[in-house]
């Protein structure tokens, strides 16, 4: 562990050189690459620092217990030494896991879309429940949170809506949450009392960059509206809603939520890009075949991934086998604790993978 920690400070030095070089400063791409490279492994050099002072002085009070014949002076050497131990364990578990191979896409902001799935207005209504999660879950969480895009359900709820989420590590965070989730209830619109299924999916890709896609202008046509629904006076009355279409592949992107045109325009591009970005990002990882997948970035978007059973008050997270019941809670955006648990999961198989155990 000791040699790879050194390779990794020596491949710090080399990247801080190479920041302060007139011809990467010059590169965007490369200089946004490397400076983020740079903060990663700057954890990391700060605590194998750590690690070797600690290192040091335990070295230093075993030559005092073998030498010193003054017996206060080892019973003091005893206590430190134990004190030393301790942080020496702590120490190396924190570095076996910043060791863990990182998905260099977790540093992003994200895009999270919810959309409805199965159940008719039930499902619409799930979409809303799923939604507000995730809004408590970032203002918990210190992300802010951009709307970008939403449609109604007839009986409450989202068709779909959309949401760019910016802060440290979004997408790294929520990226887990893509999938279907499934929601077993008594409907509102139910009038037996009969409990349904329905369904939402989750989408959730990594904000691209200006350099990561070549997205241009003259292979999207730009399509304008009246904005619809709540909003104030200039809803129906001006051309503020923004329709993006990329000829190429076909994606289309609506905005609406934004009071201008132009404000609705770049929030729509910068989902498009994102769309395509991943869609890029989803070709290589499958080129990678020898490589394995991670149960995220290889994850099938239709796999049922999470189960909310209100009877019985419990959520199921079928890729781990984990079911917690505390729904209510959940709801309301306590959700870290499952998020957690599935990094743990992800962090536990790449660490195989770098030859370290968990």
């Amino acid at each position: 562990m000791l040699e790879k920690l050194q390779e990794i400070k020596n491949r710090w030095q080399d990247v801080e050189m190479k920041l302060s070089d007139p011809q990467i400063i010059s590169n965007m791409k490369e200089f946004t690459k490397l400076n983020r490279e740079y903060k990663e492994l700057s954890d990391i050099v700060k605590v194998f620092d750590q690690y070797k002072n600690v290192m040091d002085n335990i070295d230093f009070n075993k030559e005092v217990l073998a030498t010193e014949k003054d017996e206060e002076l080892k019973e003091m050497a005893k206590g430190d030494l134990l004190n030393l131990e301790t942080e020496q364990a702590q120490l190396e578990e924190d570095i076996k896991q910043m060791l863990v191979p990182k998905d260099p896409e977790d540093v992003r902001n994200c895009t999270l879309e919810v959309r409805a799935g199965t159940g008719g207005d039930e499902a619409s209504i799930f979409a809303g429940d799923l939604f507000r999660m995730y809004q408590r879950f970032c203002e918990r969480n210190g992300f802010k949170i951009q709307v970008v895009d939403s449609n109604e359900g007839t009986m409450g709820g989202y068709k779909e809506v959309i949401m760019n989420i910016i802060g440290d590590n979004a997408y790294g965070t929520l990226k887990f949450e893509s999938g279907v989730h499934r929601v077993q209830r008594v409907p509102e619109t139910e009038a037996q009392g009969r409990v349904h299924t329905s369904a939402a999916s989750v989408v959730v890709m990594p904000e691209a960059d200006d350099f990561d896609v070549d997205v241009q202008w003259k292979d999207i046509r730009i399509d304008t509206c009246c904005s619809s629904g709540a909003g104030g006076q200039s809803v129906n009355t001006t051309y503020s809603a923004v329709r993006l279409t990329h000829l190429p592949t076909g994606l289309v992107v609506n905005c609406q939520n934004e009071r201008s045109q132009l404000a609705n325009k770049e929030s729509a591009y910068q989902v498009l890009r994102n769309r395509i970005y991943e869609i890029e990002l989803n070709k290589k990882l499958d080129a990678e075949s020898t490589k394995r997948k991670s149960m995220v970035s290889g994850g099938d978007r239709s796999a049922k991934i999470r189960t909310y059973n209100y009877p019985q008050n419990r959520i199921t997270d079928h890729r781990i086998n984990m079911t917690v019941y505390n729904l209510t809670e959940f709801m309301s955006g306590d959700i870290k604790a499952m998020i957690d648990a599935l990094k743990f999961a992800e962090n536990a198989e790449r660490l195989k993978e770098g030859g370290l155990t968990v």
